[in-house]
């Protein structure tokens, strides 16, 4: 194959082998983090220098405005989430906003003041950014990028463990099958659930070494960020699929799509990996911050199996199967 597909951005098996061969593979060791930090070395959502968390991301919906949100609260959202995921408490948020010639100026100010909103809410100063028109027959839309700077005490950098749970804090796919309902015309009630997870900050500063993983399941969803945790740390997890929580018209619009839920983006879920040992007490504390937290499954380590870096899903039915890394375009312009 010699042309970028839609597959490559979906932030699967394709994403990973685009990056691993057209860049990583390119860059010596030193130059893949700062002294003493941690960058393209060990990919997470965002890089550290020092005690200083960054992140970056370019947010493409189809369509900008949905149910629960717009690609304005969405950039907002995941770039907050993405330095929140590594222990950062954010301090501040840049953005560059790449528009076409001819798009809405009452679009671009909900755009905006959705944004804002957030920033509002959450009091993050917007420090800095720039603005730029893209000729029509160049680009159609909106492209957000944004950058994330916070400040982290002891940063999450994930390294699951054998005897670890893995914990949810809330039903996974919900954002990506409200895009998926939209853009196959099918009717729904469901709404994004694109927010910052700044509550989380709390648990992860009383709970401090014990969080060894910590990440959103945005692009390619459960099943991306398992497979990462899996192949970063070299152990096996087994997963039960009537532990997962999905809501039932999440289901419904999966078994129409043909998409698997455990694929699908979320924007106001995090996946967490931490001791068995604690996993009553932090179950106790994401309740009383609002969540609605659930064990799907352990962290193992067989000696006996050759390759370990694997995820392994006990389904509904009582069989096993692999649960790999998503393949092909599963849902275009999700985030």
């Amino acid at each position: 194959m010699d042309k970028i597909t839609i597959a490559h951005g979906n932030g699967g098996k394709e994403t990973q082998q685009l990056l691993q061969r057209y860049l990583f593979s390119k860059l010596p060791e030193e130059l893949k983090r700062t002294p003493g930090g941690v960058g393209i070395d060990y990919p997470d959502d965002g890089a550290l220098v020092s005690n200083l968390v960054i992140s970056t991301d370019s947010h493409t919906v189809n369509p900008y405005f949905f149910p629960g949100g717009s690609i304005g609260k969405l950039a907002v959202s995941g770039t907050l989430n993405d330095v929140i995921m590594m222990g950062g408490r954010p301090t501040a948020i840049l953005d560059s906003i790449i528009v076409s010639e001819g798009f809405p100026l009452p679009s671009l100010d909900k755009i905006i003041d959705d944004m804002i909103s957030v920033l509002r809410e959450y009091k993050i100063p917007l420090i800095g950014g720039d603005f730029k028109v893209i000729p029509s027959d160049s680009m159609k839309g909106i492209v957000i990028n944004t950058v994330g700077l916070g400040i982290s005490k002891r940063p999450i950098v994930d390294k699951i463990r054998p005897g670890d749970s893995i914990i949810v804090t809330g039903p996974i796919g919900t954002h990506g099958a409200v895009i998926a309902a939209l853009q196959y015309g099918i009717g729904t009630s469901l709404e994004s659930d694109a927010k910052p997870l700044m509550k989380l900050l709390d648990l992860f500063e009383k709970f401090d070494q014990d969080i060894h993983a910590a990440r959103d399941p945005t692009r390619g969803g459960l099943a991306a960020t398992l497979n990462e945790w899996a192949q970063l740390s070299g152990e096996m997890i087994v997963v039960e699929e009537k532990k997962i929580p999905v809501l039932e018209e999440v289901k419904s619009i999966s078994s129409m799509t043909g998409i698997d839920p455990l694929s699908l983006a979320s924007e106001g879920v995090g996946v967490i990996a931490l001791p068995s040992e604690k996993e009553n007490e932090v179950l106790e504390e994401l309740n009383k911050l609002g969540f609605t937290p659930a064990v799907i499954g352990r962290v193992l380590n067989p000696k006996d199996i050759e390759n370990n870096s694997l995820v392994i899903l006990r389904t509904l039915a009582g069989g096993t199967r692999i649960l790999e890394m998503p393949v092909g375009d599963i849902v275009p312009r999700i985030c």
